[in-house]
């Protein structure tokens, strides 16, 4: 028998079980991210007492994310994932909220349309091991004066407000955060954590100057490094400085919407976070 049931700490250990087996790059402390931000809102599959499915929501006022959709290897095609899917879609339309949005692979792709889910635009993941090179002048290190205008650039550009996303990566000691002020203005910033796997550069939130600098920066300073980044094909100057430093796309996501559209400009996405909060 199936059963639902919310997930609290004690289950982040079968979240990363089932990570794992997929090749995902996310770590505990992205779990512990997100039952901080909504503790309510993520839940997990019990068949007969073993545990063998995850999902997550995350509210950020009007707007919803869904991620870390998982199910065990040897429970797939049991129709656990469209469990999971309408069990927090209902969570979510308890809670009245207008937007709900995720990044699709391509095998999730024709289980979200079946749910009411519609695409918006196509998001990018580039991976390798960034080539040697001196580093650049690209940024200034996060001070708490930049805290503000941060949040509102962040606002404006994704149309989502995720500040309780942006102070929890502010204040965790393994996240780098850098800032690009430009006549004591803050034109944009970015954002790289560790991953199991890579490190995962984003968010990058900048105009076209900002953000060049910003992520041709942060290329130089994790050069050596395997990293993973997320980019809207949209952004052609992200996509290309990308190319230029030898990243490769290792698979498409899609990002889609199930609801009232979100007015965001991807073009202005350097980085996405990355599937679990766009």
């Amino acid at each position: 028998m199936l059963r639902i049931r919310p997930m609290t700490a004690a289950e982040i250990a079968v979240g990363m079980r089932l990570k794992l087996q997929a090749k995902w790059n996310q770590t505990e402390a992205d779990w512990q991210r997100l039952l901080a931000m909504d503790p309510g809102g993520l839940f997990y599959a019990d068949h007969d007492g073993e545990s063998v499915g995850t999902i997550a929501t995350t509210l950020f006022g009007s707007v919803a994310w869904i991620s870390m959709v998982l199910v065990d290897e040897s429970m797939r095609g049991k129709g656990i994932g469209t469990e999971l899917l309408t069990h927090a879609l209902n969570y979510l339309d308890g809670r009245g909220v207008p937007s709900v949005r995720l990044d699709a692979t391509p095998m999730g792709q024709p289980l979200y349309e079946k749910l009411g889910f519609v695409a918006e635009y196509q998001v990018l993941r580039y991976e390798g091991v960034l080539p040697d090179k001196l580093p650049v002048d690209g940024g200034i290190a996060y001070a708490p004066q930049y805290h503000d205008a941060l949040i509102s650039l962040d606002r404006a550009v994704t149309g989502t407000d995720r500040a309780k996303l942006l102070y929890r990566l502010i204040n965790e000691p393994e996240v780098d955060v850098e800032v690009f002020a430009r006549g004591g203005a803050v034109a944009g910033f970015l954002s790289s954590r560790p991953g199991t796997r890579a490190r995962q550069i984003g968010p990058c939130i900048a105009d076209a100057a900002a953000g060049q600098a910003l992520l041709a920066e942060a290329f130089h300073r994790y050069a050596g490094q395997l990293v993973f980044i997320d980019i809207p094909a949209i952004n052609t100057a992200a996509t290309a400085l990308a190319d230029a430093h030898g990243l490769t796309v290792q698979r498409p996501f899609l990002r889609m919407v199930r609801g009232t559209a979100v007015t965001d400009y991807p073009q202005q996405i350097w980085a996405s976070f990355g599937p679990e909060k766009g």
